[in-house]
């Protein structure tokens, strides 16, 4: 099937179903509370929803330990709901993908419980080893979330590995009945008419033949078993056999991704692997590899990662532009400022739309919402969180939990002011955040200066401006501590945006070859005023003219 690459013309909104929007009163959102929000997202200028996992599961890590690939969880409102959201999301020209996540199940998938039992053909369909003679582990490879990567199995008297929770045993992809089982699981909702995958640490999914020990302490964890030596053989085989018959988008998740490496993936042609990654560089601008090991916010690094992805891709490949979703706090709290939420809000929002690639928006983003701070370690629930530190003193493990923790993006959305947020007329399944009175879509929504209404007219204005789909991208003053200034270039249309991330006033004055006097402001949240071909900036002002 040729091919259209629809996806370079959307904007998409990525929904964490369990706080999206309860339909039922039970407490956790589900389907039919995103039905009930159709309308709210085509009004936002969207064209498609990228879902986090709707599948089975016991929920050991919110859903991604998946115990049935080919059914919707009844919490959600099951297959029948699934089938109606699809359709009333195609109906609005909205586009639908979901997770695969295949790196690993859930321990209660029937393929674990087949294989830790030996009944054949599951008996490798996981990763096991035996007891060694000197008691040791198989490998000294560390977990992401919990402990070592292996975990006695009392059944099969052997060891599995989890790369993630002990709940999460990783699949044997060497396997090839394995592999067959993705392209199965591929074929079957994109048969049903969804529109493509968003793929869960796709670049985990290939093992060091051998599993051997990573020989310095630091790199036993993500360092020793990302990128494996039968990763390019596994995707091409996913796209052969399944992705090639429809005409669809996959993006792969990938951490610790380089542009170089990335092209090695998504360059271009009708044989390429993927169609996007979603790299980690954006978010390490106050962190070093991971949100729990914090720095101090250095623009240097914002400006860097994103220039690196859009002039090293240029032409090659393309972008997936982010800022927000499920894995990491929210970014006012990171880059902007809470103080200034709605400005540096605005501002994060120009930053990024206009740059060249496929934008996505998570939600809550469009209304500014902030990190969440817990009174108690008892009060989270994600596994990845609480078994960071354990053995720290509370206020510390707090201190650093409300800055890094993933739960911070999974407070339920804040649709009212009334009690809970408008989110359940249940008890919500997790704790809403506080500030819920004061920001919420129903005050956004009458306010014409609200963030919701900056984010409608970007996503508007972004559709409109051939150079951010078709120019080329150019960084100004990338040495400034203070501004991110960059253009879209094309022969017809040159497209300036300016962005301060200060919460004082600097002077900004244009770069060589922009009279900001002759070019169109479009997009602003403070005012229009020049001086010199310049202007006192605001604390965390953004400006984005258009040259024709």
């Amino acid at each position: 099937m040729k091919r259209t690459r629809w996806y370079k013309d959307g904007v998409f909104y990525q929904i964490w179903p369990r706080s999206f929007k309860d339909g039922n009163g039970d407490g956790m959102g589900d389907l039919y509370g995103v039905y009930e929000k159709l309308d709210y997202l085509k009004s936002l200028g969207v064209d498609g929803i990228w879902f986090s996992p709707l599948y089975p599961s016991p929920c050991a890590d919110c859903g991604y330990d998946i115990s049935d690939y080919y059914n919707i969880a009844e919490e959600f409102g099951g297959m029948e709901a699934f089938r109606k959201v699809l359709d009333g999301a195609h109906e609005r020209g909205m586009k639908v993908i979901m997770d695969l996540v295949v790196n690993h199940t859930s321990d209660e998938h029937e393929w674990f419980q087949k294989s830790r039992r030996r009944i054949e053909p599951y008996t490798d369909y996981y990763i096991w080893r035996p007891k060694r003679p000197d008691g040791k582990l198989p490998n000294n490879w560390d977990s992401m979330f919990e402990g070592k990567a292996w975990q006695w199995d009392d059944v099969r008297q052997e060891y599995y590995l989890h790369l993630f929770a002990i709940k999460q045993p990783d699949l044997n992809m060497d396997n090839p009945l394995v592999r067959q089982e993705v392209v199965k699981i591929l074929r079957f909702w994109l048969d049903m008419g969804i529109d493509g995958f968003r793929e869960d640490v796709i670049t985990f999914i290939s093992k060091r033949e051998g599993l051997p020990d990573a020989s310095i302490p630091a790199m036993r964890g993500i360092f020793h078993y990302n990128l494996g030596p039968r990763l390019h053989e596994f995707l091409t085989q996913f796209r052969k056999e399944a992705f090639s018959d429809y005409d669809c988008v996959t993006i792969a998740e990938s951490a610790l991704i380089t542009p170089e490496k990335a092209l090695e993936f998504i360059s271009e042609g009708e044989e390429n692997e993927l169609d996007m990654v979603i790299q980690f560089q954006c978010m390490c601008a106050d962190c070093l590899f991971t949100d729990f090991v914090p720095m101090p916010f250095s623009l240097y690094r914002l400006k860097n990662a994103f220039s690196s992805w859009q002039e090293k891709l240029d032409g090659k490949a393309w972008n997936m532009l982010y800022l927000e979703n499920h894995d990491h706090p929210r970014i006012i709290s990171r880059y902007g400022s809470e103080q200034f939420r709605i400005q540096s809000g605005k501002m994060l929002c120009a930053m990024y739309l206009f740059q060249k690639g496929t934008p996505f928006i998570y939600q809550g983003q469009e209304i500014g919402m902030i990190n969440w701070r817990a009174e108690s370690v008892s009060q989270y629930e994600d596994v990845q969180t609480i078994n960071h530190c354990p053995h720290w003193p509370e206020d510390k493990r707090l201190r650093l939990y409300h800055r890094a923790s993933r739960d911070n993006a999974r407070t339920p959305v804040q649709w009212d002011s009334t009690e809970h947020a408008g989110f359940t007329t249940g008890t919500p399944w997790f704790t809403v955040n506080p500030n819920y009175r004061e920001i919420n879509v129903a005050a956004a929504e009458a306010d014409p200066d609200s963030l919701l209404h900056f984010y409608r007219k970007a996503i508007k204005l972004r559709k409109e401006l051939s150079a951010v789909r078709f120019g080329k991208y150019k960084e100004y003053f990338r040495l400034s501590g203070t501004f991110y200034v960059y253009a879209m270039e094309s022969p017809s249309q040159r497209v300036l945006v300016i962005c301060s991330f200060s919460s004082e006033a600097k002077y900004f004055r244009a770069p060589r070859g922009y009279d900001l006097a002759k070019g169109k402001l479009v997009l602003s949240n403070y005012g229009s005023s020049l001086r010199n071909n310049g202007f006192t900036s605001m604390p965390y002002e953004t400006r984005v003219y258009v040259f024709e």
